[in-house]
């Protein structure tokens, strides 16, 4: 077998992710990001929900939420370009 794309390897990552437990993802968390980024995506996560009228429909929520899945990884590519 080839190397994977980004896109084989988001899909393969984001099915393995949905088979974890609380536990597992706390886990993987602490083993692989640090406190800081940790902190950063909670308070960016606050700041997202209460941008969100209150009355949001999910499709509302659906529009918005890649923009909140790509900073991550965006933060990832640059993270590796650094380094």
């Amino acid at each position: 077998m080839g190397m994977m794309n980004v896109r084989e390897i988001a899909t393969e990552f984001v099915d393995l992710w949905d088979d974890l437990d609380i536990g597992e993802i706390n886990t993987l968390l602490a083993q692989n990001v640090s406190l800081d980024l940790l902190e950063f995506f909670s308070a960016y996560a606050e700041r997202f929900a209460e941008g969100l009228p209150e009355d949001a429909s999910v499709e509302q929520l659906r529009g918005q939420l890649p923009n909140l899945l790509i900073v991550g990884y965006i933060i990832r590519v640059l993270e590796e370009r650094m380094g």
